[in-house]
């Protein structure tokens, strides 16, 4: 019997300046779609964050490449198994208001994982 070769690569980026719950929104648009579907999709969402999605994404994608040199694998037979939006550390300012007082800003940072998996040949055949 033959192991199984898992078809899978990771890539993450960390310590981005945009708020978790902003990139987020992102991440669910795209959550197991196939990465060429995500890739056209992000093209055309109006939010900051969705450039940034996309990199981690394509990024992801070219590491599986990479990672099975000897086969050839088309982006679209690889579909998003996992993306997650994690909080990063965040900054921590201070806004002068009046009478002396001060008001906190927290400029928060994200950590976005994606992991991508080569389909199944039932999950190609089906589409």
């Amino acid at each position: 019997m033959e192991p199984t070769v898992k078809y899978e690569a990771k890539a993450v980026q960390r310590y981005l300046r945009r708020a978790p719950r902003k990139l987020r929104l992102v991440a669910d648009l795209v959550r197991g779609m196939d990465v060429e579907m995500a890739m056209n999709k992000l093209k055309h969402v109006n939010k900051a964050g969705a450039p940034e999605v996309s990199k981690v994404i394509r990024s992801a994608s070219a590491n599986l490449q990479d990672k099975f040199e000897d086969e050839a694998i088309e982006m679209s037979d690889l579909r998003i198994k996992t993306i997650m939006v994690d909080e990063g550390p965040t900054l921590k300012r201070i806004q002068p208001a009046p009478q002396g007082r001060a008001h906190p800003i927290r400029k928060r940072m994200s950590h976005i994982t994606v992991i991508v998996e080569k389909k199944d040949e039932s999950e190609t055949i089906e589409e």
